[in-house]
């Protein structure tokens, strides 16, 4: 008999967290990052599904933390620090971060994937966060989901099929 899976889905702009026992997913990274920190000894995998790098050019009356690596982070670290984990041991893994179109113009603004991936690396290297793997750039989506028991982190897309890191 399959054993039925918790499965917590991630939005875009969104992020979440499970504990103990399942799976957390995001679908739908292309220029977006989906960071993961895990900390093992409490089985406790969180995800933000991070669609720019910086809430200083929100628009918007009311902010969508999860939307923006500098606002999104620090709201996951929480998170997960409020569920028992504890900041020394965590560990982060992340995907995405692709640059999906060309653009003869080479504005810095364009670079949204590129930019994503350095806005979260330097959360990480703020916070002391170890980052372990990473499957980023390129110009293809992916899929990612982590199992909250083991803090794999499996890698789906069309052009590439499926890894774990």
């Amino acid at each position: 008999m399959i054993e039925e899976q918790n499965v917590v889905k991630v939005g875009m702009a969104d992020l979440n967290v499970v504990k103990t026992s399942g799976i957390i997913r995001t679908t739908g990274l292309g220029s977006c990052v989906g960071l993961t920190l895990y900390d093992k000894n409490v089985q406790l995998a969180g995800m933000a599904h991070v669609m720019l790098p910086s809430s200083d050019i929100a628009r918007e009356g009311q902010l969508n933390i999860a939307k923006y690596a500098d606002t999104a982070l620090p709201a996951l670290l929480q998170k997960m620090q409020d569920m028992g984990a504890v900041r020394s041991r965590l560990i982060a893994k992340m995907a995405g971060g692709a640059q999906m179109f060309t653009f003869s113009s080479g504005g810095d603004h364009m670079r949204i994937g590129p930019r994503n991936v350095e806005a979260c690396k330097l959360f990480l290297k703020e916070y002391n966060i170890p980052l372990i793997a990473e499957d980023t750039g390129a110009n293809y989506g992916r899929t990612i989901e982590m199992n909250c028991v083991t803090g794999m982190l499996s890698i789906r897309s069309v052009q590439m099929g499926k890894k774990e890191i």
